[in-house]
């Protein structure tokens, strides 16, 4: 077997449709598009949620929500992995920096520390916001928690 004798397998291959060469291809006239209407036109763009001309579904429901503006998202870190990265790399103080080197954020978010699992070491902690837990907890054994 070699390159140039490959070929399509038997009946795996079909000649394509020819559509709008005349009458004698059977494909000519309206070719294929039916008559009349949008979809029998040139330049015929399916518009998104578009449904024969009745009432679209996002049209008919009633508009709900409240989108706030000043909203801020922020990536959440657990006191139990500031004490895991404080054993595992000896720090006494843990900030975005030392976040980023631990591949646990990439620095461009906002950090917020959550008071989920327990605090040992005495940590000064600097991060975009606290939670009352946490802040406690980390006051609690010694540490300070500061804001940026």
């Amino acid at each position: 077997m070699k390159l140039n004798n490959l070929q399509p397998a038997e009946g795996s291959t079909h000649s394509r449709r020819r559509i709008g060469r005349g009458p004698g291809s059977g494909l000519g006239g309206t070719s294929t598009r039916g008559h009349k209407g949008a979809k029998a036109r040139s330049g015929y763009k399916r518009k998104i949620g578009f449904e024969g001309g009745q009432m679209p579904l996002q049209r008919r429901l009633p508009k709900f929500g409240f989108k706030n503006i000043n909203h801020k998202e922020y990536f959440a870190v657990n006191l139990s992995t500031l004490q895991k990265l404080a054993e595992s790399k000896n720090l006494t103080v843990i900030g975005i920096e030392e976040l980023v080197a631990a591949g646990l954020t990439n620095g461009k978010e906002l950090v917020k520390v959550l008071g989920n699992g327990e605090l040992k070491a005495k940590l000064e902690v600097k991060a975009n916001a606290f939670s009352k837990k946490a802040e406690e907890a980390i006051k609690a054994v010694g540490g300070n928690a500061t804001i940026i």
